[in-house]
């Protein structure tokens, strides 16, 4: 079972399950558990490192002080025998809802002193909400136990740990999200946002050390581990990433910290407060010892995404440091308080990325008194913003309010602001959009470059700002809109292509400079004519076309072996966070040398292949090479009346999907079965090329035959066919043509037998095949898997930019194809002919006199004359 198909079993048996609660609550029970079970398998797994054998383990329990404090010194916990996970599933028909309210209840008393902060009253939210599983005892424990039997399957071994159940929490949160309306925003932020948010902050702390980084409003703590997972791409060494969190939730709160552990990072490296983030800032010191612990927090990266325009309580707050240098937030709209929040906590060489409503850019008197006018303008004026980023609509769950990213800092060497209008590039999944790779890496690109792109960023000045009353509305500075169509008078009279629209694919021109003279017929005129009729062969037959595929041919020549000792040599030391950079970076530096590609299409057509390969590299870096020789049984859910139940049907690769190896290993098995597979295609094809050669009286005199829509009875026509011999009539006849049928049906049926049990056989020869392989075998099909697919992603981008400029021609060239005049002169021909018909047209007195009126409006003559 791989991650997704784990996530969604949760998922389904979750909704199943959820009969009297809220998804809200019973999504924290489900993750409560998760979350138990992780830590459960974790100090097992302490167990056995340390030489503990299973009886020993059996007689664990608090009164062993010197295990416990060993056992909590080691991971900062500690669990008695009898309240692990697997102990309750030992238990059978004998566990009950009190077996977890004491464990629960003996988990708070030993945790290590150090890490009370990440521990304490962490599985609160769960242990108070047991008694709304059920009205009795017995009802808590069944659906108590029917959650453990779900939670049992998700693997806890090495490495995987914390990728698999990452993966099923955030996919708990996010459906949980889609299906809980605005509610869901209070703690989930979109994936591919809190992506971006994170690539650009890892740009700029890419040469740390070490990184201290805080999410004043850290939800589900998604923002801070995707911060951590691309910062650490370009930090040697583990461990050197400190992670700062303040929730005000309480149960949100808890999630927080538990998806810091689950994502394996140290509880040393784990800093959390539950408070709110407005009204009570971070202490500088602990509480238990304020003298020795003084000490301010200020990080290296902040990043938040806050609750939007909530209302908060800015009187008395005109000292508060936070606040005091850039004025206050209205009343009822907090985002800029959170804004200078975040920018209050950090380092003078820092950077912090928060979302916001894109309402903050220009609500407010920027001359007033105070408000987010008066903000604003400070943070222009004391020269903070670096760059704000337009977001798509609709990427947020259950809001449809426009967002956007702001970066700012509190030193810059840039005294102008980079604005982003990446409102036009997502995929739409579902009712929401969704940035792709290639957004996030083009946008993040841009920050970190401060490009100016046509129609997508732009420098302004701060002299600029200021004209426009320090509004910072994304649509003043970059215009994004399409290009609006216009057409040429000339050519829409007289034909012709205009040079002023052949000139916006000047790029194209400059790369095959002999390609226009192939095309067009260039008269010295404003315009030209096409010189072919066939535009993509011209294109294709071009020298300076040739010679551009020659020149991605060489330089992406090497690029298979690069990707092959990169992938298939380096497997079990590569890290897998960095490489897919690594490759993207090689690509892009080919690419310098071929024009017209667009890098970023490049970039997600790696993407789309890495996201496999990813999966692909954890699994056997987890469990070593053998699992590229694996299979595991195929389950597929079936459903009979309303029960769903699961059945294995066959059995899949754990790496090696079976057709890969059917194509090269079994092709001469795999052959034949193709040809019998294009057999019964045959068949089917001359059985309908038959029946229709039947005419209704045919069908008349064989009515039996055929049902009501006029389609034949297999049953019925083969019974007649029995009854026919084939001398007694001629070759055309019905009859005979019955007859035939029913040798083709025969055959049919004959064939489809053999392929069930080739396909029978095949499965299971592919599944041995697999289980056998050679470790030279298994490499040859994982340089297909891996590399194949890039390589010839790659090698495709060149043919999309010349079907692009096909397309791009075909479509000027239609545009001015059929002139007015020609237009004019078919509509006064067709006129004429109508005129003509009428002449010929005969009727009554009132007849006559109408058609005589309606060939004077055809003639163009006024009413009357």
């Amino acid at each position: 079972m791989d991650k997704q198909q784990l996530a969604s079993k949760i998922w389904q048996s979750a909704n199943k399950m959820r009969s009297k609660i809220e998804a809200n609550e019973y999504k924290d029970y489900i993750l409560g558990f998760i979350f138990y079970k992780f830590l459960s398998d974790k100090e097992l797994k302490l167990l056995i490192s340390d030489g503990m054998q299973p009886d020993e383990i059996k007689k664990l329990s608090e009164d062993n002080a010197s295990a416990v404090s060993h056992i909590k010194g080691k991971i900062g916990y500690f669990m008695a025998y009898k309240d692990l996970f697997s102990t309750w599933l030992a238990k059978g028909a004998d566990f009950n809802v009190s077996n977890v309210r004491d464990a629960l209840s003996a988990f708070n008393r030993h945790i290590n002193r150090a890490h009370k902060k990440v521990f304490t009253g962490i599985f609160d939210t769960l242990q108070t909400g047991l008694s709304k599983l059920g009205d009795t005892a017995a009802s808590q424990t069944k659906a108590i136990s029917g959650l453990l039997g779900l939670i049992k399957d998700i693997p806890m071994d090495g490495k995987q740990d914390y990728d698999v159940l990452g993966f099923v929490y955030e996919y708990l949160i996010s459906n949980f999200a889609a299906n809980a309306g605005k509610k869901a925003g209070e703690f989930y932020t979109p994936h591919e946002v809190s992506l971006l948010m994170s690539e650009i902050v890892a740009e700029h702390l890419k040469d740390y050390k070490e990184i201290d980084i805080y999410d004043p409003t850290s939800g589900s703590g998604s923002l801070l581990i995707n911060i951590g997972h691309s910062a650490a791409k370009h930090i040697e060494g583990e461990n050197k990433i400190r992670y700062y969190a303040q929730e005000l939730k309480v149960n949100t709160f808890n999630l927080t910290r538990m998806n810091l552990v689950m994502r394996g990072i140290k509880p040393d490296n784990i800093y959390v407060r539950n408070a709110d983030t407005l009204e009570d800032d971070w202490p500088y010191f602990d509480e238990d010892d304020p003298h020795r612990t003084y000490k301010p927090l200020i990080l290296d990266a902040v990043v938040s995404n806050p609750p939007y325009s909530q209302a908060w309580e800015p009187t008395h707050k005109e000292a508060d440091p936070r606040y005091s240098r850039f004025g206050l937030a209205p009343r009822t709209k907090a985002d800029f308080a959170f804004l200078l929040h975040d920018l209050y906590h950090l380092r003078p060489e820092g950077i912090m990325t928060i979302v916001l409503p894109h309402g903050v850019l220009f609500r407010g008197d920027a001359d007033g008194a105070d408000g987010e006018g008066k903000i604003r303008r400070n943070l222009i004026e004391q020269n903070h913003i670096d760059a704000i980023i337009g977001l798509p609509p609709n990427v947020f769950f259950g809001t449809g309010i426009a967002t956007i990213i702001m970066v700012l800092r509190q030193r810059r060497q840039n005294d102008d602001v980079l604005f982003i209008d990446a409102s036009k590039g997502f995929v739409k999944v579902g009712k929401n959009n969704q940035l792709r790779a290639s957004d996030i890496r083009k946008i993040a690109d841009t920050v970190a470059t401060r490009a100016d792109i046509p129609r997508f960023s732009r420098k302004v000045s701060l002299d600029e700002i200021r004209r426009n009353g320090y509004n910072l509305n994304i649509p003043r500075y970059v215009d994004s809109s399409d290009t609006p169509v216009t057409w040429d008078l000339y050519a829409t009279m007289f034909g012709g292509i205009p040079k002023a629209e052949l000139a916006e694919l000047e790029p194209y021109w400059t790369a095959f400079p002999s390609l226009w003279p192939s095309l067009f017929k260039d008269e010295g005129t404003p315009y030209v004519k096409l010189a072919t009729d066939n535009v993509k062969q011209t294109i294709k037959d071009n020298a300076d076309v040739k010679a551009y595929f020659a020149l991605h041919s060489d330089v992406f020549g090497s690029f298979g072996t690069y990707l092959k000792d990169a992938l298939r040599e380096k497997w079990d030391k590569l890290d897998i966070a960095r490489q897919e950079t690594q490759i993207s970076a090689d690509i892009f530096s080919r690419l310098e040398k071929i024009p017209l590609i667009d890098k970023y299409k490049a970039y997600q057509a790696l993407n789309d292949e890495w996201v496999k390969t990813a999966i692909d590299l954890e699994i056997i870096q987890t469990e070593g090479f053998s699992a590229v020789k694996a299979v595991d049984p195929n389950i597929v859910t079936k459903k009979k009346g309303d029960v769903e139940y699961e059945v294995q049907d066959g059995w899949v690769g754990r790496i090696i999907p079976f057709a890969l190896v059917q194509s090269s290993l079994l092709k001469k098995e795999t052959d034949a079965l193709r040809q019998k597979e294009s057999r019964i295609a045959e068949i089917a094809a001359a059985l309908e090329e038959i029946f229709e050669s039947l005419t209704e009286e045919n069908k008349e005199d064989y009515k039996e035959a055929f049902d009501d829509d006029g389609e034949y009875i297999k049953s019925a026509v083969a019974a007649i066919a029995k009854k026919l011999k084939a001398s007694e009539h001629g070759e055309e006849s019905v009859e005979t043509k019955f007859i035939l049928a029913n040798k083709l049906f025969a055959k049919e049926t004959s064939l489809k037998r053999e392929i069930k049990a080739d396909e029978t056989a095949l499965h299971k020869l592919t599944k041995e095949t697999i289980e056998g392989l050679s470790d030279n075998d298994a490499m040859c099909l994982l340089k297909q898997k891996w590399v194949t697919p890039i390589v010839a992603a790659m090698d495709e981008l060149p043919h999309e930019v010349i079907r692009e400029l096909a397309t791009k021609l075909t479509a000027l060239a239609d545009k001015y194809a059929v002139t007015y005049v020609e237009v004019t002169d078919k509509i006064g021909k067709a006129k004429n002919e109508v005129i003509s018909l009428i002449d010929k047209l005969r009727g009554n007195e009132f007849d006559m006199k109408g058609l005589g009126e309606f060939q004077k409006l055809l003639r163009g003559d006024k009413h009357g004359e």
